[in-house]
């Protein structure tokens, strides 16, 4: 018997990736996906497209937080997993309109917490950020850390879904891991991340802004490491503590996990990487630090080691490779 996925955000990035993991796994995909105006929805629609082509792939156009969407999705098709990849993303338009952060973010995430109370019997799976660790300067950042100082709108939003979900978990029962992402990069990537903003200006002759005059590092993390990490912890639901290191709550079935690759890259390295894979120098614009950023991020990947054995690998001039033979053959490049 097909057993059955749904994936909300599913022509977005991550949703995509993730999807397509899942099909080809031999699972039944429920797409849900509204095609937002956020970054050009054509690539959106190109993402759908290949989601299409698999024989067990539904596709669902609606946004989450609309009443009634979810509850009847997971009524009638009972999935054994439930991936929520829907949100607005991006630290920096959330200082432009954060009134969407709380309708996707917030009313979406409630929505799918109900619909779940509503029909229990599915593995919550929920992306959060590494945003949420905000001014924590103590790295690598552990899932134990107190993480209460956000320092964008974007990332407080993400840590109240945590605290939503994990309400939930603990009055209802229902299981939930939460994923804490950083710094995901590959094909198909959203044109609003830094590496594709970079790739298309150095390919055009334009200059690049540089925020923080180079001085920031990141845990970048390889979209396919990211899936197979998704996809393995999705057979490990937060019941079992695994080791001191272990943030399982002490009163429900909720656990967050870091998905990186524990190994930061400088910013500057990052540049030089596509500049290898391009063949061609970057002009840089240095900037001063944007509101809502941080210097750098590391993730403690031990959690995420211990419940899966699994390891992100990918080397950072790998994956860059990668994204410019993607973003060539895209663009006739």
């Amino acid at each position: 018997m097909t057993r059955t996925a749904l994936v909300t955000g599913s022509a977005g990035f991550i949703g995509f990736h993730t999807a397509r993991r899942w099909l080809e796994e031999g699972w039944r995909v429920i797409g849900v996906d509204a095609l937002t105006e956020y970054y050009d929805p054509e690539l959106k629609k190109a993402r759908l497209a290949i989601l299409e082509g698999y024989e067990w792939f539904t596709p669902v156009h609606g946004r989450i937080e609309v009443p009634g969407l979810l509850d009847g999705l997971l009524a009638e098709h009972k999935p054994a997993h439930v991936l929520h990849l829907a949100a607005q993303a991006g630290v920096r338009y959330s200082l432009e309109a954060p009134e969407s952060y709380i309708a996707s973010n917030i009313q979406g995430t409630f929505a799918l917490l109900e619909a779940a109370r509503a029909h229990p019997g599915a593995h919550l799976l929920l992306a959060s950020t590494s945003s949420v660790y905000g001014a924590n300067t103590e790295m690598p950042y552990a899932e134990t850390d107190k993480a209460d100082s956000q320092m964008s709108f974007y990332a407080a939003t993400k840590k109240a879904t945590e605290a939503m979900a994990h309400s939930y978990a603990h009055l209802f029962g229902l299981p939930v891991t939460m994923f804490r992402f950083f710094t995901v990069y590959g094909p198909w990537g959203r044109p609003d991340m830094a590496y594709f903003k970079f790739t298309r200006a150095i390919l055009e002759g334009r200059p690049i802004d540089v925020y923080n005059h180079g001085d920031m590092s990141r845990d970048f993390t390889y979209v396919e490491d990211l899936v197979e990490a998704v996809w393995r912890l999705a057979a490990v639901e937060p019941r079992e503590r695994v080791g001191d290191f272990d943030s399982l709550s002490p009163v429900a079935p909720f656990r967050v996990v870091n998905i990186g690759k524990s190994e930061p890259d400088r910013l500057l390295d990052f540049i030089a990487a596509i500049e290898t894979a391009l063949g061609k120098k970057a002009e840089m614009k240095m900037m001063e630090m944007q509101p809502g950023d941080v210097p750098a991020t590391w993730s403690d990947t031990r959690l995420l080691e211990a419940l899966t054995g699994f390891r992100a690998s990918t080397p950072m001039a790998e994956g860059i490779a990668k994204f410019v033979a993607w973003y060539r053959l895209q663009n006739s490049v």
